[in-house]
């Protein structure tokens, strides 16, 4: 099975990220082509060989047009590091430790600082405008999905670390360009490689003290610690007195990796480095990136998604209005809507009501919740799935053509279902019981 193992021994920051998958084979062209379907102004896209330590890797730079024409002469230092001279245009990812600057809700917290000045720049962008930028893209939809849910990461624990609602959390337009090529173009470089299983190393962070909006606080920055705890990442520290791993970097593990361990039985194929800027006191600032196969020990292939869980309890709903609550969700995109008797307090009679939605969703379908039925407050939980690899196949019956979905696990076909509207549409015309076309798809598909 095609897996990546992110070695984040000195940390992640989401350029070093982009690097990585650059130098595995990601081609610069399309992913620059990709990112153009974002429609997004006010940068260009640089990408370099560069060496670490002796360590050959790549370099990525968001260049932003804003910033002094001149500073395009300057051989660009980004991504893990403030230490250099203040005319370079942007850096990603670690925290000056002797500049003050504002922290900017979903920025990496020393995007400001990289400059050396504070931006004046009045123009910024919500979460809301964010997510609408992505979803009004031609990008594909898995690319859009996962650039929303890794942005609604960080714009939920900014969100609570500054006191606002999720969606009015603000991004400063440096970070906002900046963050929006990273995270997107992340999404698009995990396409472009087959979307591949992702695995990372034991989280290692650095010591040290970092300066932001909140005053002087310790390493990991509160947004790191915020995404790795609400995700049950744990976090080790180390010797290196700097921030190894950014928000945006944070954002991408929770969202991406399915484990954090050593590697087990992956046989490397491909290795890529993306480089940083900084010059580390322990190790290299690098990420080493490792594309391969997992051996057989890997013991399933299904496939891996997150969903958000609804709950709502009610004992003094209306039947109908109880049936159009789930017909309202399912015709706005619910994955599943269902209602359970349940006991509640006072032994009165009651339903839980319970609706599966994408995480990108929780907050459209609570509110729906909230206003169509009797409840003062909604439950919200994020469940891993594990599902069956699907095909679709069409069989020939006597009563006419069905299609039947398929299931399978580790290439073993496990389930086949018939399509419901496939066979109700058969059974009605031949005026037979349904059961009776479900029967002849199962046994034809069987006999073939």
């Amino acid at each position: 099975m095609k897996t990546l193992y992110l070695d984040i021994f000195s940390g992640i920051s989401g350029d070093m990220f982009l690097g990585a998958l650059i130098d595995l084979g990601v081609n610069p062209q399309k992913l620059g082509r990709e990112l153009g379907k974002l429609k997004l102004d006010g940068y260009h896209l640089h990408v370099g060989d560069q060496e670490k330590h002796g360590i050959a890797g790549i370099k990525v730079d968001v260049h932003l047009e804003h910033d002094h024409d001149e500073e395009h002469d300057h051989c660009h230092e980004h991504g893990h590091d403030h230490d250099h001279d203040h005319s370079h245009p942007h850096s990603h990812g670690d925290h000056e430790p002797t500049h003050e600057h504002p922290h900017q809700p979903g920025e990496d917290h020393a995007h400001a600082a990289a400059h050396g000045h504070e931006h004046e720049h009045n123009d910024s962008r919500t979460f809301a405008e964010i997510k609408q930028l992505i979803t009004a893209s031609k990008l594909s939809p898995w690319v859009r999905q996962k650039s929303i849910a890794v942005f609604q990461r960080l714009a939920e624990v900014e969100g609570k670390i500054h006191g606002q609602p999720t969606e009015s959390v603000h991004f400063h337009e440096v970070g906002a360009v900046d963050s929006i090529v990273d995270i997107v173009g992340a999404c698009i470089g995990l396409e472009l490689l087959g979307k591949p299983r992702v695995l990372a190393a034991p989280v290692v962070e650095g010591t040290g003290w970092i300066k932001c909006a909140h005053g002087r606080f310790p390493l990991p920055a509160p947004a790191t610690l915020a995404l790795l705890g609400a995700r049950g990442i744990a976090v080790t520290q180390c010797a290196e007195p700097h921030e190894l791993v950014t928000p945006t970097g944070a954002a991408l593990l929770a969202e991406f990796a399915e484990s954090f361990s050593p590697m087990d039985n992956l046989v490397a194929e491909k290795i890529g480095f993306g480089i940083g800027t900084r010059d580390n006191l322990t190790r290299p600032n690098v990420l080493r990136a490792i594309l391969g196969q997992a051996s057989a020990k890997v013991p399933q292939d299904w496939e891996t998604d997150r969903v958000a869980v609804l709950e709502t309890n009610c004992d003094d709903i209306n039947a109908e209005i109880l049936g159009h609550v789930l017909e309202t969700a399912l015709a706005a995109g619910a994955l599943d809507v269902f209602h359970t008797p349940i006991q509640m307090k006072k032994n009165r009679p009651g339903v839980l009501l319970t609706i599966l939605c994408a995480e990108t969703d929780a907050d459209k379908f609570s509110a729906l919740l909230l206003r169509e039925t009797s409840a003062f407050g909604v439950r919200r939980t994020i469940a891993e799935r594990r599902k069956l690899r699907r095909e679709f196949a069409d069989v020939k019956t006597k009563y006419g053509k069905v299609t039947v979905k398929l299931g399978r696990l580790n290439g073993e076909l496990v389930q086949i279902a018939p399509e419901f509207e496939s066979c109700k549409k058969l059974a009605v015309a031949a005026k037979v019981p349904l059961a009776r076309v479900y029967e002849a798809a199962r046994r034809e598909f069987k006999g073939k």
